[in-house]
């Protein structure tokens, strides 16, 4: 990975971040959630509202609004957010500098399909500034999903071929395209994958398949593995690889610092396409506008989506400049991509992202917190792994750090009983997720820190650990 220089936060940054957290009076849990108004108001909404996430079902609390990194619930209990609404409040909860841009947008020029319009001209320029290499055609999206599914397109246009290959417990949405080169398994999204959707295994630093004779993790067997598997198991009409380069809906499984400059040139020297899917790792999640950059690799299509917009609906297909035309041979406009509030939304977080220096800032939080994991990690037996890149960060239980055997239930009742100390959240099974907004300061990062650490020391005695 390309070392980032070390990073000194502006001296005004205190006055930048306009969403501080007193932690003198945040969290503050005044009634034991789920309370008796979260529950009234849950009750009735789920009468008519179904389908939920798993982290809902697991702590049905009712949010009423938010500030910053501090979400309040209808009970007046209010919360430090970890979660960031499932990675797209990035720059915390109703940022004044974006929701006027909407509220502006809105006030003027609410949609005009895909007419050129001021604002999506300026957000364009912006985009192709500060995105590496030639990465300057866009079309927009209103979803992470939708975005996907274009860039498929786009894939199968630019290559002429229809095969992909995607990763193990990789996530791309829940159309039938995405689900077919997803971990996603259910007989109601269709009984066989679409064809020409492959699946195959990417390096895991915590849980290798293949290693070398030192222990180490071997990724090049994993891209000898990929020639084999393109060679017998496609009909040899491949168009390229479809992968997130940190597995989000998988537990924050980040791969080996050589995987993909390696996988790049292995898709070049084959004529392959690569594709990177960071509707969840973009946009300052990780400290750069991709995550690719931190390995200095220039993917050649890739998926912006979740902090673009900080929350409001709105996502980019970014291609590198010979794939551009293909986006006239796929259709690709969409009734709401590219709205007037959807741009005004996405150049509204850059801008704020470029003004408050927040790509080094989360660089500064992921290192303070990956610091404070491994301390952790060396007081409680059942933290088998931990890890963070930015804002994105995971620890790992097990049940035993030899077998590595997931801690399931573990992961459960941690995640119930530090929502309960006022720590809004992500689970993920035995693997707790946590993606707090790039604006948060260090203190408050650290308090939510210690409320999963004491939190794992409850289940750790409850489980016979300690």
């Amino acid at each position: 990975m390309i070392e980032p220089p070390i990073y000194q936060p502006p001296a005004d940054f205190r006055t930048l971040d306009w969403g501080a957290t007193d932690l003198n009076k945040v969290p503050n849990i005044s009634v034991h959630p789920p309370g008796p108004a979260s529950k009234s108001l849950h009750e009735r909404c789920t009468k008519h509202f179904k389908g939920l996430s798993g982290q809902v079902k697991l702590f049905p609390v009712a949010f009423e609004s938010g500030k910053g990194c501090v979400l309040r619930d209808v009970d007046g209990n209010e919360y430090i957010d970890f979660s960031s609404g499932i990675y797209v409040t990035t720059l915390g909860h109703c940022h004044p500098k974006i929701s006027e841009s909407v509220a502006k947008a809105a006030r003027t020029l609410m949609n005009a399909h895909d007419f050129t319009t001021p604002v999506k001209t300026e957000l364009v320029e912006k985009l192709a500034e500060i995105l590496p290499g030639d990465l300057n055609g866009f079309q927009f999206y209103d979803s992470g999903t939708t975005a996907v599914e274009a860039g498929m397109r786009v894939m199968r246009a630019a290559s002429g071929k229809g095969e992909m290959i995607s990763c193990f417990y990789d996530y791309h949405g829940k159309t039938y395209g995405g689900v077919s080169l997803g971990h996603i398994r259910s007989q109601v999204y269709g009984r066989v994958r679409a064809p020409g959707a492959h699946m195959v295994p990417r390096p895991d630093v915590y849980r290798p398949m293949w290693t070398t004779e030192d222990g180490s993790i071997d990724t090049d067997a994993y891209l000898r593995f990929y020639d084999q598997y393109i060679d017998k198991g496609t009909v040899g009409d491949v168009a390229g690889f479809l992968l997130e380069p940190i597995q989000g809906w998988g537990g924050t499984i980040m791969p080996p610092d050589d995987f993909f400059p390696k996988l790049r040139r292995f898709c070049d020297e084959r004529g392959l396409l690569l594709m990177i899917d960071e509707v969840l790792t973009s946009w300052g999640r990780t400290g750069k506008w991709l995550c690719m950059e931190h390995w200095d690799v220039v993917p050649d299509i890739v998926t912006i989506g979740k902090g673009f917009g900080n929350g409001f609906p709105v996502t980019c297909v970014a291609v590198r400049e010979p794939y551009m035309e293909s986006f006239e041979a796929i259709s690709a406009s969409s009734s709401y991509g590219g709205n007037p509030m959807a741009c005004a939304a996405a150049l509204a977080s850059t801008q704020v992202i470029q003004e408050e220096q927040l790509n080094e800032w989360a660089i500064h939080l992921g290192e303070i917190a990956l610091k404070r994991m491994q301390e952790m990690q060396s007081r409680h037996p059942i933290i088998g792994h931990v890890r963070a890149l930015g804002c994105l960060m995971g620890i790992e239980l097990v049940k035993d750090r030899n077998t590595k055997e997931p801690f399931d239930e573990a992961g459960t009742l941690v995640y119930q009983k530090a929502f309960a100390k006022g720590l809004a959240w992500i689970p993920a099974g035995h693997i707790l997720r946590m993606s707090p907004p790039i604006v948060m300061d260090e203190a408050t990062l650290m308090k939510g820190l210690d409320i999963i650490e004491e939190s794992i020391g409850e289940v750790e005695k409850e489980f016979g650990y300690a």
